[in-house]
């Protein structure tokens, strides 16, 4: 981390002290995203009230301040994005200079289209939300659908775990690699992959017939005969379409198979799927501090920090400067 980043973070500037704040679904990474700052998290207090309730309070004086709420969507969704929604509310009415809402992992970025009859498209219905309770901008990752920025009147800025992966993959210096998209949906970023990696791409043909979760890979464009195969992609829920990947690209003499995603989201059930699956090992990151389900990861199951990304991205916001350069290898 940049020193006069560090020093920019501790101490008050023209655009208002730095204040970090954590919502229940992201503590441990908001501790972690301040470490790499040198800064604590703010103080505040969340408390769920017996019928069902959130409370939120500021504990903390924050008029004239640049704030920064850290909350994801994760289970359980709608309790986490309410909570989201109050605390927008109360660091605006605490006259708050500016307040970002970082949404690690947008759970319902998958609602992003009206693809069936008589559907709600709910991540425009909480972009609508988000802006109504005051966020003056978004700061978010790995979006099922990057257009889903273009729901939302305020700025936002889109991360992506890509280079955080790619680095640990780089480390482990696996020969002959194909990296490999289950889909066409996921193809334009297993191209950028597939470039940092210095790789050939394979795409999958994937077909979902219902809401169960499950996806049935139908066929695999490109060559992985002999080669050991990265699959990537934004998230998993069960595990379902990584695992029939896999079994794909095993069918066609794929030797090793590797897996990578931004947000493990892991159902009930899951690791011992992916633990009796070809995949050898399957890397995801920190954006979700609770899974779906209470079962321990499984044991082939890597986390990786995007902490240090999400702090260079909040100090660039903090300071108005670029946050694109993040993106530069």
């Amino acid at each position: 981390m940049d020193n006069s980043l560090i020093t920019t973070a501790k101490h008050a500037d023209p655009f208002g002290e730095l204040k970090i704040f954590h919502g229940k679904a992201s503590r441990e990474l908001t501790r972690a995203i301040c470490a790499s700052l040198g800064i604590e998290p703010a103080k505040s207090e969340t408390h769920l009230f017996s019928e069902g309730n959130v409370f939120v309070r500021v504990l903390e004086n924050v008029r004239g301040r640049d704030v920064f709420i850290v909350q994801g969507t994760e289970n359980p969704v709608n309790d986490n994005f309410v909570e989201l929604l109050f605390w927008i509310d109360a660091f605006k009415r605490a006259s708050a200079a500016q307040v970002t809402a970082v949404i690690p992992f947008f759970s319902y970025a998958k609602g992003d289209k009206k693809d069936e009859p008589r559907v709600s498209i709910r991540a425009r219905v909480c972009a609508d939300c988000i802006e109504a309770a005051g966020a003056d901008r978004v700061l978010t990752m790995d979006l099922h659908s990057p257009q889903i920025q273009g729901f939302f009147k305020v700025p936002v800025d889109h991360l992506w775990a890509m280079p955080v992966l790619a680095e640990y993959f780089k480390k482990k210096a696996i020969p002959d690699l194909v990296v490999a998209s289950p889909d066409v949906g996921f193809g334009k970023m297993a191209y950028r992959f597939a470039e940092l990696m210095r790789a050939p791409v394979a795409i999958g043909n994937k077909e979902r017939r219902d809401h169960s979760e499950q996806a049935e890979v139908l066929n695999i464009i490109g060559s992985v005969e002999g080669k050991n195969v990265l699959i990537v992609d934004d998230f998993t829920i069960s595990g379902g379409t990584l695992i029939e990947m896999a079994k794909a690209c095993k069918a066609l003499g794929a030797r090793d198979i590797y897996a990578c995603v931004s947000h493990g989201v892991f159902s009930k059930g899951s690791a011992p799927k992916i633990e009796a699956s070809p995949i050898k090992e399957l890397v995801t990151t920190d954006t979700i501090g609770r899974r779906a389900c209470d079962e321990p990861l499984a044991k082939n199951c890597r986390v990786v920090s995007v902490a240090g990304l999400f702090a260079d991205a909040i100090v660039s916001i903090h300071r108005r400067e670029s946050v694109s350069r993040l993106f530069k290898s």
